[in-house]
């Protein structure tokens, strides 16, 4: 594992906590930061509920970058706080091209 140390990982997240696919986000989140990975984690579609979820605040207070798509909370009438960095898509791209890995949920 010490060969991932410092590497970086996307996730875009377009669920909602209820959808499997957030626990299994959550998951790897965990354990790329477990193994010394950088998360940068961008929120989307219906996945900006997510970003006041415990378990995404949790893993942003374990150092991962947490992004979230202005336009998609706005959509959903969702509040823009400091919960998230609140962004459009240059920041996503950003993060597709700048990661090692990229996956989405």
């Amino acid at each position: 594992m010490a060969e991932l140390r410092g590497r970086k990982l996307g996730v875009l997240l377009t669920v909602a906590p209820a959808h499997p696919g957030f626990r299994q986000a959550i998951a790897l989140m965990n354990a790329a930061l477990d193994a010394g990975l950088r998360v940068y984690l961008y929120c989307i579609d219906d996945g900006v509920h997510a970003v006041f979820a415990p378990e995404i605040q949790a893993i942003k207070s374990r150092g991962a970058s947490l992004f979230g798509c202005a336009y998609g909370a706005g959509r959903r009438n969702i509040a823009l706080d400091e919960s998230a960095a609140w962004s459009g898509l240059t920041i996503l791209a950003d993060v597709i091209g700048s990661t090692d890995r990229f996956v989405s949920f």
